[in-house]
């Protein structure tokens, strides 16, 4: 960023600290394009710039007012940018990790054959049985948070869904299979 648009960013930026409303519009779309192009030099391969450019965005109107009127916006712009950048590669390592516990943890779950009565392996059989008709999502949903004793929250993190999209997928499950079982007659 050369020196004329740091101190034209500077000004909008300090103008919308003030209430302006068209300056602080008409920074945050210059600061964006700026934005677009510092991360696509910078965004991994696997993530979408745009969503860094989106998330500076929120955390640069988050802490506007911490920007100082007189010091140069680049570098205070820029280093919110790269910390989004960090937290977005943080976060997909965690995901990570967290999804190779799970299926391990699943696999091993599915392929033990612990002590059962005859009984035991029947209902067991027919449970996997009934999770194995619903739809994908819904499946999923209700083994990790049945089978695999995850929260509500820890679901949504490791799907993307939020957490209502979470508890609706899992109470349409629980639905089908009442169906299924005929407990539910409508």
């Amino acid at each position: 960023m050369n020196p004329n648009e740091d101190s034209e960013l500077a000004v909008l930026l300090e103008a919308g600290q003030k209430g302006d409303r068209s300056a602080y519009a008409d920074f945050l779309t210059r600061v964006a394009d700026k934005l677009r192009r510092f991360a696509r030099t910078r965004v991994p391969t696997w993530q979408d710039p745009e969503d860094v450019v989106q998330e500076t965005l929120i955390a640069i109107h988050r802490a506007r007012h911490t920007f100082l009127p007189g010091r140069p916006i680049g570098p205070w712009i820029y280093a919110i940018c790269e910390n989004r950048i960090i937290d977005a590669h943080r976060k997909r390592q965690r995901d990570e990790r967290d999804r190779a516990v799970i299926a391990a943890q699943s696999v091993e779950f599915f392929t033990r054959q612990p002590d059962r009565s005859l009984e035991d392996t029947a209902r067991y059989e027919r449970v996997r049985d009934l999770l194995d008709r619903l739809p994908e999502k819904q499946r999923r949903v209700i083994q990790l948070l049945k089978l695999d004793d995850l929260t509500v929250a820890k679901v949504s993190s490791l799907t993307g869904m939020s957490e209502s999209a979470v508890k609706v997928s899992a109470f349409r499950g629980y639905q089908q299979i009442r169906k299924m079982l005929g407990l539910d007659k409508k």
